[in-house]
C-alpha cells in the first residue's frame, strides 16, 4: 500500500503549507486592524510615497530621477550615472552620492542597489512602519514566503500522485480512485492560493490600508506644479512614468543589466 503512504505525506505537506500561509494572513490582517486609522492628518512626501508605492529600490529611483531633472546628475542612454553637483540636498541625495562612489560615474544598476540599502532609506521605512502606514517587513516576507511555500506544496502533492500512479502493485483501488485522493490535498493547496489572492491582492505590498489611502488621495490631487506632478508620478508608478526618451533609454539599460 505504497500509495497510502505518498497520500499521507501528501496531506501532510499541503496541510503545513497551507497552515503556514493561513498564520502569516491572520498575522497581517491583525497589523491592518490595527493601523486602520493611522494616517488621518499625514502629508505624504514624495520619498514616502515612493516608498510606499514601490519600497526602497522606488525611493532610489525617484531620487535619481529628481537629481536628474535638476541637472545635477546626468543619467546616460548607455545606462550609467555621473554626478555633477557633489553636493547632496538631503539624505537619500547623499546616499545616491556616496553609492557612486568618488569616481563620479557607475552604472545605474549597483547606484540603485546601493541607495535602495542605505541608512536613510531604512530610517523612512521605520518611520513609515511607526506611522502605521507601511507594512513591516516580516508580515510581508511571511505572507510571500507563504504562499511559495503553498506553491511548492502542490507542485509536491502532483509529483506524489503521479509517483502513486506509476508505482507498481498486484492489489488496491483503481487507478482512477488513487487519483481522486490525491486531487483532495491538491484542490486544498489550490483553493488556499485563490483565497490568498482575493483576500490579500498583491502578496508583498509596502503600504497598510491607511498608507494605501494616502497614496490614492495623493494622485488625485497632484497638481502643485509641472515638475511636482511629474515628480509624483514617478514616486507612484515607478520608472515606466519617466518622460523623455535618454530617461527612459538609461534605466532600460538599468533593467537589462539587472536581468544579466
Amino acid at each position: 500500500m505504497l500509495w497510502v503512504l505518498l497520500l499521507v505525506l501528501a496531506w501532510v505537506v499541503a496541510g503545513a503549507a497551507c497552515g503556514r500561509l493561513c498564520l502569516a494572513a491572520v498575522r497581517a490582517a491583525a497589523l491592518d486592524r490595527r493601523d486602520a486609522g493611522a494616517g488621518g492628518a499625514h502629508d505624504l512626501t514624495l520619498y514616502e510615497a515612493a516608498f510606499l508605492s514601490g519600497g526602497p529600490a522606488r525611493v532610489a529611483d525617484l531620487t535619481m530621477v529628481a537629481m536628474a531633472r535638476q541637472r545635477r546628475l546626468l543619467l546616460a542612454p548607455t545606462g550609467w550615472a555621473t554626478v555633477v553637483d557633489p553636493r547632496g540636498r538631503d539624505e537619500m541625495e547623499r546616499s545616491v552620492i556616496g553609492a557612486i562612489g568618488p569616481g563620479g560615474q557607475s552604472r545605474i544598476a549597483p547606484v540603485r542597489a546601493a541607495a535602495a540599502a542605505a541608512d536613510a532609506v531604512r530610517g523612512l521605512a521605520d518611520r513609515l512602519v511607526t506611522a502605521g502606514l507601511a507594512v513591516p517587513a516580516g508580515a510581508r516576507t511571511d505572507v510571500a514566503a507563504g504562499v511559495r511555500q503553498v506553491r511548492a506544496a502542490a507542485v509536491a502533492v502532483l509529483v506524489l500522485g503521479t509517483a502513486a500512479l506509476l508505482a507498481p502493485g498486484a492489489s488496491g483501488p483503481p487507478r482512477p480512485m488513487v487519483a481522486l485522493w490525491f486531487a483532495l490535498p491538491l484542490a486544498l493547496a489550490l483553493g488556499c492560493l485563490l483565497i490568498a489572492r482575493g483576500e490579500t491582492g498583491p502578496y508583498a505590498p509596502w503600504a497598510s490600508p491607511a498608507g494605501q489611502r494616502l497614496l490614492g488621495a495623493l494622485a488625485r490631487h497632484r497638481g502643485e506644479g509641472d515638475d511636482h506632478s511629474y515628480l509624483t508620478s514617478v514616486a507612484v508608478r515607478g520608472v515606466r512614468a519617466v518622460g523623455g526618451p535618454e530617461l527612459r533609454a538609461a534605466f532600460g539599460h538599468r533593467e537589462a543589466y539587472e536581468r544579466d
